[in-house]
């Protein structure tokens, strides 16, 4: 059975490794999202959610945050190994259903770099 749970240690936290994130890492954009990957010295994938108030009020912030959430909790695998990843919400978003969502982030986290 695999595990479906979104557990402490798969959270970026710490207010520094977020800078850093932003700094150094891969950023991919869609319609309604922006993902950042950075490789970490973990052996474990985190995962970061950014959503300011330019994406609406608490009650919208706080879905997009449980929609991507959700995602993570459903797809880890999508997620590469030893990397953080900070999914970020763009300003204006619509009220997304779950599957908007899904084929949104699939699509950001298995496009290829262009390079």
């Amino acid at each position: 059975m695999k595990e479906q749970s979104y557990r402490k240690l798969e959270r970026v936290t710490n207010h520094s490794r977020y800078r850093a994130i932003y700094q150094q890492g891969m950023w991919r954009g869609s319609r309604y999202f922006t993902t950042i990957m950075c490789c970490n010295d973990r052996e474990t994938k985190r995962l970061g959610i950014t959503v300011t108030k330019k994406a609406g009020n608490a009650v919208r912030r706080n879905r997009i945050k449980r929609l991507v959430r959700e995602f993570y909790r459903l797809n880890k695998s999508l997620f590469p190994v030893s990397h953080d990843v900070v999914v970020m919400a763009k300003r204006n978003m619509p009220l997304l259903t779950y599957q908007q969502a899904f084929r949104e982030l699939t699509e950001l986290l298995t496009r290829k770099a262009n390079i």
